[in-house]
């Protein structure tokens, strides 16, 4: 297992030395967080499966772990310890129970789908294939995506009616808060998601910009 590699695999990972969040996936689902950790974890280990002293990996899973754990709490504005209790799982492997950490979506009439990070033993695999591709990266670029994924759910996320849907913006999240003055459900909502988008319909639409002026928000 070579030295230099799980130096340059880590790296991404750190600031200063010690394992870091990623802001730039801190609008991602929870799922999509852990299932790009976990992605991309997989393809490092299965291509250093035939390694004897695979088990040195065990430091790259560990500031990958870390991060991701750093990111989701950074997220939800919470700790590490309480994100790593709400995610951390047991599943039963060939190997036996391995303790990992995953995210289930619920789907209508359809199993639901589980993203997950970790549970695979760094135990030498003398028969493992190779498959040589370069793995792909973690990265936030999918708001767009996932801002058309919320608008075809027609649903609205400020009274949760199905309806024709708009997308309200504010340039920035800073623009949420007034000062002197209570914040309304709808700044509430976006502030608690960090989002600058939110879907709703078209009478919550009109109810946001009455209440607002209409100079600070688009």
């Amino acid at each position: 297992m070579p030295r230099d590699v799980i130096k340059a695999k880590t790296t991404p990972f750190l600031k200063h030395g010690k394992p870091e969040r990623r802001p730039d996936l801190m609008n991602l689902t929870d799922s999509r967080i852990i299932g790009g950790y976990g992605a991309q974890w997989r393809g490092y280990l299965q291509y250093y499966l035939l390694a004897q002293d695979v088990w040195r990996l065990n430091r790259l899973q560990w500031v990958m772990l870390t991060s991701m754990l750093k990111t989701l709490a950074g997220k939800h504005r919470s700790t590490v310890s309480k994100m790593a209790r709400t995610y951390q799982a047991t599943i039963d492997t060939p190997h036996g129970p391995r303790v990992c950490f995953q995210a289930s979506v619920e789907r209508a009439g359809r199993p639901p789908l589980v993203t997950r990070f970790g549970g695979i033993p760094l135990k030498r695999q003398k028969k493992a294939v190779l498959d040589d591709r370069q793995p792909a990266p973690i990265t936030g670029r999918r708001k767009g995506s996932e801002l058309l994924a919320r608008l075809h759910r027609g649903r609205c996320e400020l009274c949760e009616q199905r309806s024709d849907t708009q997308v309200h913006h504010v340039s920035k999240l800073a623009n949420l808060a007034t000062p002197g003055r209570p914040q309304p459900q709808w700044a509430q909502l976006m502030a608690s998601k960090r989002r600058k988008t939110l879907i709703v319909c078209p009478t919550c639409h009109d109810s946001i910009h009455n209440r607002q002026p209409a100079n600070t928000l688009t």
